[in-house]
């Protein structure tokens, strides 16, 4: 039976050779037996590494609080300048930080809350009925969970945990049904991106900046569990052999998961979210990343069927440009979406969504495929997520027979660097194309290409509108229509007429364009 010591720091007394005095027994350590079958209670006090010591006895000792009945015993803090500082008899006691109480505890000392938790989650999985759960509703489950996880936590602990009970019953919850630590971080609003560095390294994205967050995870076991969790509806896998996988959440967030030994620090997880509430062109225009005046030509540009490219960076807002670009299409069109994977969000009543699977085990499915496929199925306008590799030479040839106002994104920094990246796209497909065949299937199929970027300050912005004239000898011609001044802060008219101002003005665009709008706000 375990016993629990505490010291009496009265002097023992001795006789002169040294042996005990008669009733020198009263000067060791008094020893108590601790209760059996107690309930588990977390301390309330700030924990003593393990290894320090206790005053000797003929030393000051440091001033302590005398432990109570209901209370868990106090501990000597340790020596020197960084000590924490003991609660004052008088004092409250400060309920103790979570990090402090998620690490290890000393040897025979109460357990943590993360020992606590891994305990307790194990008893739960242990008592709940997991086929139960089985095809149960979300929130009549939760429900049910979070009914099992409050009687277990009675149950078994009975003091300590002060405003961490709550936090505990829901770390529980989010355990059992959902993503466990990233729960907490795909419910708030303000998080735009989570990136998973292994295990005890999890950052988030807030307006634009990245920032270290104190969530972790129990070991990498953890974490490769929790990527199991988000690949299973989607039906992928990710082993040794395919460490690499693209997939979203049942809310379309956008996931990639790479594990060792393509990772070299352990599993990582990138869980770009799912925006519901999608922006629109007043949103953008309202935050100075449109101008109404380039609103309005790209309007005119997707009502009159001009085939646009969406160019940027990682994270610059491309996705969010070809949603807004998409909210122009005619309802009465039947539009074809193909990506990898599927994230987009169209409003039209009749949208055809196709999704790749290149990493499949069997049959993998690739965006070429499907871009081929997509032609027998009469689309009035097909929209690729994202060009990646030789998809981009079907996407031309879809684009030059009748599938006009097609569109798609593509990496680049500038408009002249996507003409240039696709026709390095259309070479990987494997075509011996001499490379002015590729340059003539490029100034043909594209119009207009429209150019994000990330700022500094976090904002993204349309930073160029260019327009795609045709061929002069080797090269693709193009002319900026609309270009980012970084001293004005604000994307400005260069004063060229577009070479489709036929075609805009059929769908009621005035061209030459007119100074009258003015641009407001700082991005989205």
């Amino acid at each position: 039976m375990p016993l629990i010591q505490r010291p009496n720091l009265q002097r023992p007394s001795s006789n002169g050779d040294g042996t005990p005095a008669p009733g020198g027994d009263e000067a060791r350590p008094e020893e108590v037996e601790a209760p059996e079958a107690e309930p588990i209670a977390l301390p309330v006090t700030d924990e003593v590494a393990p290894g320090t010591v206790a005053a000797p006895a003929d030393e000051s000792p440091e001033p302590q609080v005398p432990p109570t009945a209901p209370t868990p015993m106090r501990r000597v803090a340790p020596r020197g300048p960084n000590r924490a500082r003991m609660a004052s008899p008088s004092s409250t006691p400060a309920e103790p930080a979570e990090a402090e109480l998620d690490a290890p505890s000393a040897p025979g000392a109460p357990p943590t809350t993360a020992e606590l938790r891994r305990d307790l989650h194990r008893k739960l999985i242990d008592e709940i009925d997991q086929a139960a759960l089985t095809g149960m509703p979300d929130a009549e489950a939760r429900s049910f969970v979070e009914e099992a996880a409050a009687e277990l936590v009675n149950r078994e602990v009975s003091a300590g945990l002060g405003g961490f009970r709550e936090r505990l019953l829901e770390q529980l919850v989010d355990d059992i049904l959902g993503l466990g630590p990233l729960e907490p971080l795909l419910r708030d609003p303000s998080i735009a991106e989570v990136m998973v560095n292994g295990p005890s390294s999890v950052y988030i994205e807030r307006a634009g900046r990245l920032t270290l967050t104190g969530v972790q995870f129990r070991d990498d076991a953890h974490v490769v569990h929790v990527i199991e969790r988000i690949l299973a509806p989607a039906g992928r896998t990710i082993d040794e052999s395919s460490p690499m996988v693209d997939a979203r959440l049942p809310d379309g967030s956008r996931v990639n998961a790479v594990i060792p030994p393509a990772s070299t620090i352990g599993p990582l997880l990138t869980i770009r979210k799912f925006v519901a509430d999608r922006l629109t062109a007043e949103d953008l225009i309202r935050m100075g990343s449109l101008t109404q005046q380039s609103a309005d030509l790209m309007n005119a540009g997707v009502d009159a069927g001009l085939n646009m490219i969406v160019s940027g960076g990682t994270g610059s807002g491309k996705t969010t440009m070809l949603n807004v670009l998409s909210t122009w299409i005619p309802a009465q069109h039947r539009i074809l979406t193909i990506e990898d994977p599927a994230e987009l969000s169209l409003r039209q009543p009749h949208v055809v969504s196709l999704e790749a699977r290149p990493g499949a085990a069997v049959n993998p499915i690739t965006q070429a495929q499907l871009l081929k496929n997509s032609l027998r199925m009469r689309p009035d306008r097909i929209i690729v997520g994202e060009v990646r590799g030789g998809e981009a030479f079907d996407m031309l040839q879809a684009m030059n027979t009748g599938h006009e106002g097609s569109m798609s994104t593509v990496h680049a920094n500038t408009p002249r660097d996507a003409v240039r990246r696709i026709e390095n796209m259309v070479l990987m497909a494997g075509f011996e194309l001499p490379i002015r065949a590729i340059r003539e299937q490029v100034a043909s199929a594209l119009d207009m290409i429209v150019q994000v970027s990330r700022m500094r300050d976090g904002t993204r912005r349309v930073t160029a509108i260019s327009e795609v004239v045709g061929m002069e000898d080797q090269t693709v011609t193009m002319q900026d229509l609309f270009l980012y001044d970084h001293q004005d802060d604000e994307l400005v008219f260069q004063g060229i007429r577009p070479a489709c101002a036929d075609r805009l003005e059929v769908q009621g665009f005035r061209v030459p364009l007119s100074d009258e709008y003015a641009p407001t706000g700082t991005g989205w």
